[in-house]
């Protein structure tokens, strides 16, 4: 019979895969992962993909008859935008992954769009 002494229960209760809380402790498993982020992330997911697909669906009309551009500088504006919108998150990643953590990532990233969204609607 294996007799498990108390180091051994209290090496089962973290996680082993590296994983850490906010203040850089190792994670314990019944507070992290499974089904408790599933939610939040599936809903961060759908509301970033319909309000993509919202705008992208109709962006060259609205370049094209509200700002009275050219088809060739409507599609190009369009490119750009949906190229700008698939490589930024492999920034954020590189960040993440190298030097900040996934946390302070969002948050330092979140900052920074509140402060431009602020100014541009000052003016």
């Amino acid at each position: 019979m294996f007799i498990l002494n108390s180091k051994d229960e209290e090496k089962k209760q973290y996680t082993r895969d590296g994983s850490v809380d906010f203040k850089g402790r190792p994670a314990r498993k019944h507070n992290t992962g499974n089904w408790r982020a599933c939610p939040f992330i599936l809903g961060n997911e759908c509301c970033e993909r319909l309000a993509y697909f919202g705008i992208a669906a109709n962006l060259v009309t609205y370049l094209t008859h509200k700002l009275h551009q050219g088809n060739v500088y409507a599609a190009r504006n369009v490119t750009t935008w949906q190229g700008t919108c698939y490589l930024t998150p492999l920034i954020g990643a590189i960040f993440a992954d190298a030097y900040w953590g996934r946390y302070w990532t969002i948050a330092g990233f979140s900052i920074i769009y509140l402060i431009v969204i602020t100014i541009l609607n000052l003016f």
